[in-house]
């Protein structure tokens, strides 16, 4: 099987810099290095005192919490959809 290329951005979240290298598109890359900054930022203005550790583990726990809501949504729009076609 052949390796799929590689693209390599770099991109600023919360004032830093980071470099990130993946298979999905550069455009698909920034808007996730985007959402992470606004997440983060968000979350600051709440929080003004965290550090950015502390800020930035509070933002992978709130961003994880709402990824499995929105499994827990499909899941039942799933259940609710196979009811429709029994």
């Amino acid at each position: 099987m052949a390796e799929q290329q590689k693209n390599k951005i770099s991109v600023d979240i919360y004032g830093q810099t980071y470099k990130i290298i993946g298979t999905e598109s550069t455009g698909h890359m920034r808007l996730v290095a985007s959402i992470v900054d606004d997440k983060m930022r968000e979350i600051s203005v709440h929080n003004p005192t965290l550090d950015n550790t502390k800020l930035a583990v509070l933002t992978a726990v709130n961003t994880v919490h709402e990824l499995l809501q929105l499994k827990e949504q499909i899941e039942s729009l799933e259940e609710q959809l196979k009811k429709l076609k029994d």
